[in-house]
C-alpha cells in the first residue's frame, strides 16, 4: 500500500468512525436523558497499540480524542499503550477492535516502525 494510499483510506475511515461514533454519543445521550433510565457505564481503558513512531502515536491519540465518546488521557511509547476514556462501555472489545481495524493499519503504513 503507498503512502497516499494509505493516507487516504485513514482519512475516509476516521470520517466513517466520527459519523458512526456522532450517531452512538447522541443514542447514548437521548437514551439517559428520557425517563428514569441510568447511562452506560464509563471507563478508563489502556489499550496497545502497533509498533509506531511517536508522530504516528500521537496522530492515533487526535483520532480517538476527536471521535465522539473517547478521549486519549495519556500516550505511553514505552509500553505501546494508550490510556483512554470511554464514554460508553458497554461493549469495550468492540471499541478497541474498531481502534484496530480503522485506525491502525494506515497509521502503520505511514509511521510504523519495525519491531
Amino acid at each position: 500500500m503507498t503512502k497516499v494510499i494509505a493516507a487516504l483510506v485513514l482519512l475516509l475511515r476516521f470520517f466513517k468512525a466520527v459519523m458512526v461514533s456522532g450517531v452512538q454519543t447522541l443514542q447514548v445521550i437521548v437514551r439517559a436523558s428520557v425517563g428514569a433510565r441510568t447511562p452506560p457505564p464509563a471507563a478508563f481503558l489502556r489499550v496497545k497499540f502497533a509498533p509506531m513512531s511517536a508522530h504516528g502515536a500521537s496522530l492515533l491519540g487526535c483520532m480517538i480524542t476527536l471521535t465522539p465518546g473517547t478521549t486519549t488521557l495519556d500516550i505511553d511509547m514505552d509500553k505501546r499503550e494508550i490510556l483512554m476514556h470511554v464514554l460508553d462501555a458497554s461493549d469495550t472489545n468492540a471499541v478497541v477492535q474498531g481502534i484496530r481495524n480503522d485506525f491502525e493499519p494506515g497509521l502503520v503504513a505511514l509511521f510504523g516502525e519495525r519491531t
